[in-house]
């Protein structure tokens, strides 16, 4: 099988891959559409745009959101069945491309920085591919577009819309989807039992003094070195309450406080965030924030506000059906390109608001650019990321070949032979490597 330039022990290759592969122009032609004019946040209106013209066609059912610019895409076979949700984003990162490409942002500020071109590209691939296979499918596949993935999360949005009961009201059964990662070796598929992603919150803490002139720091009540010793003590709350083998990252990003040289400011406000993969621990690290903030302002006899809004929930994949997706890779793509991951990414996702309501698994797609060492190239969210788009063929494929898989009858619920994969995987996953992206 030849998947990526390099031969595999596979054997040959599979329908379904040569079948995406042949789409493989069309679904690079997209991905260098949205690439070049990136949207950030819920407002997507030329993203929304390029994704219905190219499913125009299909003879799909599509719905564009109310509130947002989603896209939902139902490919009803007309055969009594299950439905599967295929999941994409769509959106950009608010940052300036420095990649040097053809085809980068014409956007300023703005660009495709986490693969969410990639992933709605692939998407429509898997729905033109899907379409011209249905009288081969029973059941229905929606296609789930979705906008505000890194910023206000448009997954609750649309779920709120119906997403789960979408065009005729049958209710969807499961759930995939998948995540470029530029680090991984091109074309692998990266998967995981349980806790995918971290749950990620936020932190905003405001330190109240009272302001003044920067000669006399005795007459007032200076919050900038009381918010730097907040910070420092955060991390020794980390170390010392948080057990060595429970996984937590508590990070302060901003520092904002005063705009002239010679006057101590009256406030100074920390950002930042925490995650966290047990509702135990992320319990723990709420209650350590507001205590250590207000306990250190205390000690220097000011007030602090403590803010902390919950972010994404943890991505939990579900075991049964991680390892139909298991199954389903090695048979499109090649046993030797499906990989455990050792370990959860702490990253955030809030496709966890999905698989919150059914049960599903979200996966990573290794998109090394050619000619480069798995694990030394810029990553996701970085301003010079680059991937590889031959790995965009694998993506569809291994859309297409979990839904045929789940609409014939495998995945959720799937009984011993199931539950003895997902063992193996978790078996697995313990002597692997593997690299992932910490996007979000």
């Amino acid at each position: 099988m030849l998947i990526d330039g390099t031969a595999s022990s596979a054997g040959p290759e599979s329908g379904l891959l040569t079948e995406a592969r042949s789409l493989l122009p069309d679904v690079v032609a997209l991905r260098r559409r949205i690439h070049r004019l990136p949207e950030v946040g819920t407002y997507l209106p030329r993203t929304q745009r390029a994704v219905v013209e190219a499913l125009d066609g299909l003879g799909l059912a599509v719905t564009l959101g109310r509130r947002l610019s989603s896209v939902v895409a139902v490919l009803d076979t007309g055969r009594p069945g299950r439905t599967l949700l295929l999941r994409a984003d769509m959106d950009a990162l608010p940052q300036q491309e420095n990649t040097g490409l053809d085809y980068a942002s014409e956007v300023p500020g703005v660009m495709h920085a986490c693969g969410h071109d990639a992933h709605a590209a692939m998407l429509v691939g898997a729905a033109r591919l899907l379409s011209a296979r249905r009288d081969r499918l029973a059941g229905r596949v929606v296609f789930m577009f979705q906008p505000a993935e890194e910023t206000a999360g448009g997954a609750l949005p649309m779920i709120e819309e119906g997403l789960l009961t979408p065009a005729g009201g049958t209710a969807v059964d499961a759930a995939f989807a998948l995540h470029i990662n530029a680090r991984n070796e091109t074309c692998t598929v990266h998967v995981r039992p349980g806790t995918q992603y971290a749950a990620a919150d936020l932190v905003r803490i405001t330190v109240r003094g009272r302001s003044g002139h920067a000669a006399g720091p005795h007459r007032v009540l200076d919050p900038v070195p009381v918010a730097c010793e907040i910070v420092q003590a955060l991390q020794t709350m980390i170390t010392r309450t948080v057990g060595i083998f429970e996984p937590a990252v508590l990070t302060i990003t901003t520092i904002r406080a005063g705009r002239a040289f010679n006057v101590i400011p009256e406030t100074a406000e920390l950002t930042g965030t925490y995650r966290t993969l047990s509702e135990a621990t992320r319990r723990t690290v709420r209650e350590g924030i507001a205590r250590v903030a207000e306990g250190v302002a205390a000690a220097h006899g000011m007030t602090v506000g403590v803010e902390l809004p919950e972010g994404y929930p943890a991505v939990q994949n579900d075991p049964a059906f991680t390892a139909l997706v298991r199954r389903a890779a090695a048979a499109a793509l090649g046993p030797s390109h499906v990989h455990e991951l050792p370990h959860p990414t702490m990253g955030g996702e809030d496709f966890s608001y999905v698989l919150q309501r059914v049960p599903g698994a979200m996966v990573f797609l290794g998109a090394c650019p050619p000619g480069s060492v798995p694990g030394t190239v810029p990553d996701n969210h970085s301003d010079r990321v680059l991937y590889d788009e031959r790995a965009l063929a694998a993506g569809v494929a291994l859309h297409c070949a979990v839904a045929e898989d789940f609409l014939r009858g495998g995945g959720s619920g799937g009984g011993e032979e199931a539950e003895e994969e997902a063992e193996e995987g978790e078996r697995g996953a313990a002597a692997g490597v593997a690299r992932t992206d910490d996007s979000g």
